[in-house]
């Protein structure tokens, strides 16, 4: 990835690429000292190296198994929360040696599984999530037996004093934290050279549809387990394109809420600006009542109280299979173009929704494309250094590194381990910005919203007077590269990243049997209508397809 040469920082085709990602093989861990490996492998599924063949696994009773089949199957006493979590614990012993999403399980899984049961036998169930297994991202805290790492070396043994708010709310809901995925580590904010889905503790992620190909990041691991069925749904996080360039790689559907409708307290930061957690399923219906339980104000985080009077108690109210008559969808041409293949299957998807009742205003093009890039990569660079430095100060004396400028240090001194393959530019970057009080960031923040929202997002939608705007959420998944790094050819991510309005990806179709989403975004807080043109279009499609777990692409496969 080219580096602009002018002030040493990331070019605007770097810089995408570096938020949109993480590889190392299954053999990562013999990369560890002795007292290292041990620490980062406790309670961690098993790694090892994926074969030269199809793999062929046993049928899974779960597959591709709706939230609402779930729940009305433990109603009826067909399934069990403890029944069900055995039986995406094996999913993932079978499964996972060959993916490597799956960083970490829970060892109290079973048991809390059983207690889930024995509240809804006295009590009734909590809710619609009440026993269903769930994994979640690996820079997401939980204060229990699990680790929250971020993919590093450096947290290894660190033990956060609380949940995270998210983790909380979705305990509240009965959700059963099954484990955490890997990801790219720090978010993929290390290295502009990084590969999507590699971490330091976890190796290197595959993607489940080729297994040498890339599942995008940084929320690999959540997007490549929900859709190799080893959970029921996902939680995953986003700075720019984080939950919806993986789970367009992996044929999911994918929902980066608006900034402050989901608490970021107690999750690894980068900005405080563009980071939200978000849902990652195989269905519109599951990741909006994912959203319903994740979604609430949280007085550790001050965003999400712009949140007040924008929270939905359920999502799902709003899937509506009719959603798309009458809509005024327009199509930015802009975010599209890179691939003639992924724009065929984009004019196949307009001519869907026009079928569907909508109105298609294309071009829909937002003038300040591209205008905004370098303005957010300064952005991220003073926030990331400020915001982790917090976060570290909240894990306390239990973490052996305590700020950037340690983990730079930790990184070096542990650079077999850490960084065999890509350094941290990035991060060394960051560490050399001021404080929030600079000049230069309040100025390239100021740019950002402005070019963003009022100028971009918000202006052409006013113009147009659309509902939502459309575009390819990205290229399908390149083979995974160790020495270049990844391959990113185009991304929709970046105005409602840069914004932090909602954006919704839903699998648009394949090529050479590898997925590529289409994305909706839009204003603030318009979720509920996000939701139902998302559901009313995937209803109209249906293109989600479990994965095989070839070991490459079928060229011969009908493109």
């Amino acid at each position: 990835m080219p580096i602009d040469k002018k002030d040493g920082e990331p070019s605007i085709d770097s810089r995408r690429q570096f938020l949109k990602t993480g590889v190392a093989g299954a053999a990562a861990a013999a990369l560890f000292p002795q007292a290292l490996a041990a620490q980062a492998t406790e309670h961690q599924a098993p790694k090892h190296a994926a074969t030269t063949h199809e793999h062929h696994v046993a049928a899974f009773e779960l597959e591709e198994v709706s939230l609402e089949t779930l729940r009305k199957g433990m109603e009826s006493g067909k399934y069990s929360a403890r029944g069900l979590t055995e039986k995406y614990l094996e999913r993932i012993r079978e499964v996972d040696p060959h993916v490597h999403a799956v960083i970490e399980v829970n060892p109290d899984a079973v048991k809390l599984a059983e207690e889930l049961d024995r509240e809804r036998k006295a009590k009734g169930p909590r809710g619609p999530l009440h026993g269903i297994p769930i994994l979640i991202k690996d820079n997401i805290a939980t204060a229990d037996r699990m680790q929250t790492t971020a993919g590093s070396l450096a947290l290894v043994g660190s033990r956060p004093p609380k949940d995270s708010h998210v983790a909380a709310q979705l305990r509240t809901a009965g959700a059963l934290i099954l484990g955490k995925t890997n990801l790219s580590e720090w978010a993929n904010f290390r290295s502009t050279r990084s590969t999507s889905g590699w971490s330091g503790r976890g190796g290197q992620t595959n993607m489940p549809y080729a297994l040498d190909r890339n599942p995008s990041g940084s929320s690999s691991g959540s997007g490549a387990a929900a859709s190799a069925n080893l959970c029921a749904i996902a939680i995953g996080t986003e700075t720019d394109g984080s939950i919806v360039s993986p789970s367009c790689s992996s044929g999911l559907v994918g929902i980066k809420p608006t900034v402050g409708l989901v608490s970021r307290a107690g999750i690894v930061p980068i900005s405080k600006s563009q980071d939200t957690a978000g849902p990652m399923a195989r269905s519109v219906a599951d990741a909006a009542a994912l959203l319903s339980a994740i979604a609430g104000i949280d007085a550790n985080d001050p965003a999400t109280n712009g949140a007040l009077g924008h929270i939905a108690m359920d999502y799902t109210k709003f899937l509506d299979a009719g959603g798309l008559r009458g809509a005024r969808v327009g199509i930015v041409r802009k975010l599209a173009g890179y691939d003639p293949h992924v724009d065929k299957l984009l004019d196949e998807a307009i001519d869907a929704m026009k079928k569907a009742g909508a109105e298609v205003i294309d071009p829909a093009e937002m003038p300040t494309i591209g205008k905004f890039d370098e303005a957010e990569n300064t952005v991220l660079q003073y926030e990331f250094k400020d915001g982790l430095n917090q976060y570290l100060a909240w894990l306390g004396a239990n973490a052996k590194v305590h700020s950037l400028q340690e983990i730079i240090a930790f990184n070096k001194a542990h650079a077999a381990e850490e960084m065999p393959y890509f350094d941290q530019e990035i991060m060394t970057q960051s560490e050399a910005r001021g404080p929030l009080s600079d000049e230069k960031y309040q100025k390239a923040l100021e740019d950002c919203r402005r070019l963003s929202r009022t100028e971009g997002i918000d202006a052409t939608m006013d113009k147009l007077k659309l509902d939502t705007l459309v575009a390819p959420t990205g290229n399908a998944a390149w083979p995974t590269d160790l020495i270049n790094g990844d391959h990113f050819t185009g991304s929709a991510s970046t105005p409602a990243a840069v914004a932090g309005y909602p954006h919704i990806t839903v699998p648009m179709g394949f090529l050479w049997g590898l997925p590529v989403g289409i994305s909706f975004f839009g204003r603030a807080w318009s979720e509920p209508t996000l939701i139902k043109l998302a559901f009313a279009y995937e209803q109209m499609t249906h293109h989600r397809r479990p994965p095989r777990l070839l070991r490459t692409v079928d060229l011969r496969a009908q493109v």
